[in-house]
């Protein structure tokens, strides 16, 4: 199976432990295993556990778990898998067959902007308008999802924008996908981390034709452990857990205990809360900075997530921009070609305030640069 080099991925892993300021992440900074303690996680019980597989879809208990968070799912809707990004990938592989279509919702994050092709897929995108508040331009909606079309994949809240869809447009989505029998994906892992509004809404029990994946790495702030789900009908979620038996067979043993810890009703609420905080606090520096450049630079806060896409006033491609910007100031930042929009910047907006400060002054100088020329 031929895949197309998944451009931002291979980006940030080549350079992302060389430069001195990695501002190209995308959740809040990581949780400490001494912060879980305090919630209850066994550190001692884990030492004392053989280290044996887990259980290949998920624990029970870890099911049962998240089962909760969706009302009317049992444990058999759940698949737990290595990262959201697996759940996403087993589900190319359950459902696409060559000459399907998929309808992929940009900017976002490109994962499913290469793996349609590698299935035999089509992919046909629409496009969210930021004059529109970054809602979906309904009228390449309407083109891009078809009786052709097998698979719908979009981001909610967004990433890159950190934008919410309201209620109407998720159900004008669902209606659309259940009118020409596709499946609705929805990636969820930034629930949980709005900014300044309540609790997004999930698109999980709206049809029979919508799956959602999600995971600890953004809303939770715990990347490293490679917990992710899918929540989806019983029969799609049984062939993607053959598919996770050719792939990864299991998610790690000790992983699963944390995650178990993490989705826990009290401690799922202090790791939402810790996340609004930092994102609280971070926000109005990144505001403070945009606008410091007099109008060079604009950007719509996001509601959600710990990223910030800035549309900057130049000509200048963003890769060859912020290449200039990794190689002069060792600061990395994502490219909004590699979002499906050109013209815009991704920087992280979840890191300490004081590194966050240092990162946004070494880009203002190759940015006041680009206003000289």
């Amino acid at each position: 199976m031929k895949i197309d080099l998944f451009e931002m991925e291979r980006m940030q892993s080549t350079w992302e432990n060389v430069v001195e300021m990695d501002l190209s992440e995308s959740g809040v900074r990581p949780v400490t295993l001494r912060e879980l303690m305090g919630m209850g996680f066994d550190l001692e019980g884990i030492l004392d556990t053989p280290l044996g597989y887990s259980q290949s879809n998920g624990t029970i208990a870890l099911r049962e778990s998240l089962a909760e968070l969706y009302p009317g799912a049992t444990p058999d809707h759940i698949e737990v898998t290595n990262g959201t990004s697996e759940a996403n990938y087993l589900l190319a592989l359950s459902l696409l067959r060559a000459g399907d279509e998929v309808a992929f919702e940009v900017p976002n994050y490109m994962q499913y902007g290469g793996l349609p092709k590698s299935c035999g897929a089509a992919l046909r995108t629409f496009r969210l308008r930021i004059d529109r508040g970054w809602e979906p331009d309904w009228e390449e909606f309407d083109r891009a999802v078809t009786s052709k079309t097998r698979l719908v994949y979009l981001s909610n809240p967004n990433n890159p924008t950190g934008a919410i869809l309201s209620a109407e447009a998720m159900r004008r989505i669902v209606e659309r996908c259940e009118a020409v029998g596709a499946y609705l994906l929805a990636d969820e892992v930034y629930l949980g981390a709005e900014i300044a509004r309540e609790r997004t809404a999930s698109f999980w029990g709206r049809s029979d034709r919508v799956i959602v994946t999600s995971g600890l790495s953004k809303a939770y702030g715990i990347p490293g452990v490679r917990i992710g789900w899918i929540v989806g009908p019983k029969e799609v979620v049984a062939e993607c857990w053959s598919q996770h038996d050719y792939i990864t067979i299991a998610p790690n043993k000790i992983s699963d205990a944390i995650a178990r810890t993490a989705v826990k009703a009290e401690n799922r609420e202090k790791l939402y809360t810790r996340t609004r905080a930092i994102l609280q606090h971070n926000l109005p520096i990144m505001g403070e900075w945009v606008a410091g450049f007099g109008g060079f630079l604009a950007f719509r806060p996001p509601e959600a997530g710990a990223l910030c896409l800035v549309r900057y006033n130049s000509p200048t491609p963003s890769y060859p921009l912020c290449e200039r910007i990794r190689v002069n100031q060792s600061v990395l930042i994502v490219p909004g070609s590699q979002l499906g929009v050109e013209g815009f910047l991704r920087i992280w907006l979840g890191g300490k305030p004081e590194f966050l400060r240092e990162g946004l002054r070494r880009i203002a100088i190759e940015l006041r640069k680009e206003i000289a020329d």
